[in-house]
């Protein structure tokens, strides 16, 4: 009897990517959109670090990228302090530039600049802030890294330590949706996800997983 489910034909298995978002920062990164700012871990955003540090310990990881950014950075170089393996930084991994509403919460956004907000709610593919970057820019200058990942061997396995609004797109671009779905998905501070890749396509086995952060305060 057919049962209306469709079976995804997975094929050769390629690579295992895990995706993290770095930790907490000292300016609120879970509150404020700080985007391209260099901005520090805090104390509770290393001892996440850590926390991800003791939870991928065990795992074979092959290469480890990340942003260029501080609190991207930091956040690898604890991971990868227990698998002896160089970071390969990468600029076009930076957050989105927020432009001139850098640092601001959306409740901020709305009170000084009214004339944005309906933007914030459509999300539009072509809107940017002032001096910033729109979604599709971010699409074209992450992509340019997703194109990389198709060098890698079969059974090779990557981490990449990113900001939120790169994961959101590389997610889409790695499963082949358009990223008008990029909001879609909300990854939290210090969170893993695992995406593995087959010659068939991607499949998004775990997302947005922060059970190793048990027990600490929330950010």
């Amino acid at each position: 009897m057919y049962s209306g489910l469709v079976y995804f034909d997975k094929g050769v298995f390629m690579s295992r990517l895990f995706l993290v978002r770095h930790g907490e920062t000292a300016l609120k990164s879970s509150q404020r959109l700080w985007g391209n700012t260099d901005v520090e871990l805090s104390a509770l955003g290393i001892e996440q670090a850590e926390r991800l540090r003791d939870r991928l310990a065990s795992e074979k990881i092959d290469f480890i990228y990340s942003s260029d950014l501080k609190r991207a950075l930091v956040t690898a170089r604890t991971i990868a302090s227990r698998h002896q393996l160089d970071i390969t930084s990468c600029p076009e991994l930076r957050e989105f530039n927020y432009g001139k509403v850098e640092g601001l919460t959306f409740e901020e956004i709305h009170r000084l600049y009214p004339e944005y907000s309906r933007y914030l709610v459509e999300r539009g593919p072509d809107f940017r802030f002032p001096g910033g970057e729109s979604p599709a820019e971010l699409g074209k200058r992450v992509g340019k890294f997703t194109e990389r990942l198709k060098e890698y061997e079969a059974e090779e396995t990557i981490l990449i330590v990113v900001h939120s609004g790169v994961l959101r797109t590389l997610i889409c671009q790695l499963l082949g949706i358009e990223l008008r779905h990029i909001y879609q998905f909300v990854p939290k501070l210090a969170s893993l996800s695992i995406v593995e890749i087959y010659s068939g396509g991607a499949i998004l086995n775990l997302f947005n997983d922060i059970s190793h952060l048990d027990h600490l305060p929330p950010a």
